[in-house]
């Protein structure tokens, strides 16, 4: 099933008024945001980069932790009233105006 930006914000929503019970404060989320982007880092760097799995790896899914990831930024979002469908739109034309010619005229990705 695919679901928008803007339905996943809902969904999160939702779910945390129901299940969740409520939101953690923002800095709470923060820093769960942060642990989740180490844990995708770690996977990252054992499954592309040059370290070896160790026995609490193993098991572990890149596409969960990258959800992870997701969950909670979407969380920050609601709770700060950031549309990240709007919030996306807005990023990619800012990168489409400044970048335009950047990435074309860079010699090291030639």
């Amino acid at each position: 099933m695919d679901i928008t930006i803007r339905e996943a914000q809902q969904k999160v929503d939702e779910w945390i008024r129901t299940v969740g019970v409520r939101y953690f404060n923002e800095l709470t989320n923060l820093g769960i945001l942060m642990e989740e982007t180490g844990e995708l880092a770690r996977l990252m760097v054992r499954q592309y980069g040059e370290q070896s799995f160790k026995e609490s790896d193993k098991g572990k899914d890149l596409a969960d932790e990258m959800a992870d990831v997701l969950w909670v930024l979407i969380c920050l979002a609601n709770q700060t009233g950031v549309d990240l469908t709007d919030a996306l739109q807005k990023n990619l034309d800012k990168k489409s105006r400044r970048d335009s010619d950047r990435h074309r005229e860079n010699e090291k990705l030639k």
